[in-house]
């Protein structure tokens, strides 16, 4: 472990996991200054390398160009330095939905060397109060319109000193705009070194006690030098757009990291419900999508009905495994491919996708370049092409969690162990079964979910659905799915029926579901996962 730091305050470099607890990290090929601060390499480089005129962001009404964005982000590090006494490792939360200013404050806090902690605005104080008090966070900025869980959050903390507002609607008026107005557009940026912490994730979906990964400056910048560059192959002339938060790793490098890395530009919404992003793509030609299945099901819906999405020539799946069905309308219907891949916060982003030139339905991929993965049995034996077993991977990004003895399950031998269940093919493509705690063992047969999930979803009487085991006395397990009929369809004993005898022609029979409950509304994440440990509940 490299011991040196531009931090004062060491207070993340102090909570990193052991050395022996951390995962090996393949960095060959990615060579970065041993002096890095990824805020400068996502603005100011960009406008020294002659992209100042083109246009990063669009949001909330406005574009901004490469050279705006670097001097509003030089202006706003001023004013966290200056006016509120922001020290390099010092942990700035911010709260927002996506918008430019949520993107300015993170690149400023980042130049001035903050370790930054995005937070989504469907927090509660509650849940806030946690990520406070387990990152030690004395100072916040939010936006204006959502101050209030974040007020009472701070009421009885002992941590949380300062709570500053910023304006992200676009008119900056709010009491951080209005310190930045007067600074200078050059700052002279800290100089962090690459294996300094940039960024806190707090890991979403999980129930109990918040986990926070820890990633470097280079980590930033290595999703995009891997991923974007050769799975994306991102040019300047892209339109990204999406529904995942910044706040979500997923989101941060789909929607701000992957653009600006190469003078593209980024759409924000701050409800990217699908009729917006459909909106937003036909009005300013989007060319990249981030988003989970069910929204393509909708934009697959819109195109019948006239919408212009022709634009897109690489869409991205992503928070829920790609049905089949929706990966084959798609192509019948844009001729492009669907991109489906496999990311975590623990790794960053995704290390394991199909390839534009290279995809198959019901198929993850192969490792994108700098990544290994295998899958291994619970000794950590790697397992023999086709059988299904725990996936392993190790690359130039890893997991670290910050002080939590939950370190020492997700990294094995090297290897981070993502808590998914794959099988590799003999072609060395990876395929996903379930998620660890997602497989279903009934009388003996291991059962998938999402196999049985994506058997149902090619039924045009369903509209979503999840599969999980339901506890039986005389199995153990059931197969129980929960769906959400089509418009039009109503629930019944037939409909039941149908369903059962549907799947038991499509899939091995004993897969079927026994169970079969119809819901209005799936229970998800923000980012469209679909959260099952309610449905078991």
């Amino acid at each position: 472990m490299a011991e040196k730091t531009a931090h004062i305050d060491t207070f993340a470099r102090d909570n990193l996991p052991p050395a022996e607890l951390q995962p090996e990290f393949l960095l060959q090929g990615l060579d970065y200054p041993e002096r890095l601060n990824a805020g400068v390499e996502l603005t100011d480089r960009l406008v020294e390398q002659g992209h100042g005129d083109r246009t990063a962001l669009i949001g909330n009404g406005r574009r901004r160009t490469y050279k705006e964005l670097a001097d509003w982000t030089n202006r706003l590090a001023h004013a966290l330095v200056e006016d509120y006494g922001v020290k390099p490792g010092n942990r700035v939360l911010i709260r927002s939905a996506n918008n430019p200013a949520l993107v300015a404050c993170w690149l400023a806090a980042t130049k001035a060397g903050a370790v930054v902690v995005n937070t989504m605005p469907m927090l509660r104080a509650g849940e806030l109060s946690k990520i406070i008090d387990k990152a030690q966070i004395s100072l916040a900025l939010c936006d204006t319109r959502l101050l209030e869980e974040l007020e009472t959050a701070q009421q009885g903390n002992q941590t949380l000193r300062q709570v500053i507002g910023f304006d992200g609607t676009a008119n900056h008026d709010a009491e951080l705009d209005r310190a930045a107005l007067d600074k200078p557009v050059h700052f002279d940026a800290v100089e962090t070194f690459a294996h300094d912490v940039a960024l806190l994730g707090f890991t979403s979906g999980t129930t109990g006690e918040p986990k926070a990964t820890m990633h470097f400056h280079r980590d930033l910048l290595i999703i995009a030098d891997t991923y974007a560059k050769e799975v994306l192959q991102v040019t300047p002339e892209d339109v990204f757009v999406g529904s995942p938060p910044l706040a979500f790793t997923f989101g941060l490098g789909g929607l701000a990291i992957f653009p600006l890395r190469f003078g593209a530009c980024a759409t924000l919404l701050e409800k990217a419900s699908p009729p917006n992003m459909i909106e937003i793509i036909e009005t300013y030609r989007a060319t990249v999508s981030f988003t989970a299945p069910t929204a393509y099901r909708v934009m697959l819906k819109a195109m019948e009905e006239g919408s212009d999405l022709s634009s897109l020539r690489c869409a991205v799946s992503a928070g829920e495994t790609l049905p089949a069905p929706i990966f084959h309308e798609w192509m019948e219907k844009t001729g492009k491919t669907m991109l489906d891949g496999i990311g975590s916060t623990e790794m960053l982003h995704i290390f394991i996708s199909n390839r534009l030139d290279d995809a198959r339905p019901a198929c993850t991929g192969k490792p994108v370049t700098g990544y290994q993965a295998r899958v291994v049995d619970a000794s950590m034996n790697e397992l023999p092409r086709g059988e299904i077993g725990r996936l392993a991977v190790r690359g130039p990004t890893g997991c670290r969690y910050m002080a939590d003895d939950r370190q020492r399950n997700y990294v094995q031998e090297g290897w981070n162990i993502t808590g998914d269940t794959f099988w590799q093919d003999e072609d060395g493509y990876f395929h996903f079964a379930a998620r660890n705690d997602d497989m279903i063992v009934s009388s003996g047969y291991n059962i998938a979910g999402p196999e049985v999930e994506a058997c149902l979803l090619a039924h045009d009487k369903v509209l979503e659905c999840a599969v999980v085991g339901q506890q039986d006395e005389e199995r153990g397990q059931i197969v129980a799915a929960y769906v959400v009929p089509a418009e039009g369809i109503q629930p019944s004993d037939a409909l039941i029926s149908e369903l059962q005898d549907y799947v038991k022609n499509q899939i091995a029979p004993y897969k079927y579901p026994r169970a079969v409950h119809f819901i209005e509304a799936l229970p998800k994440t923000a980012t469209g996962k679909v959260q099952r440990f309610r449905l078991r509940e």
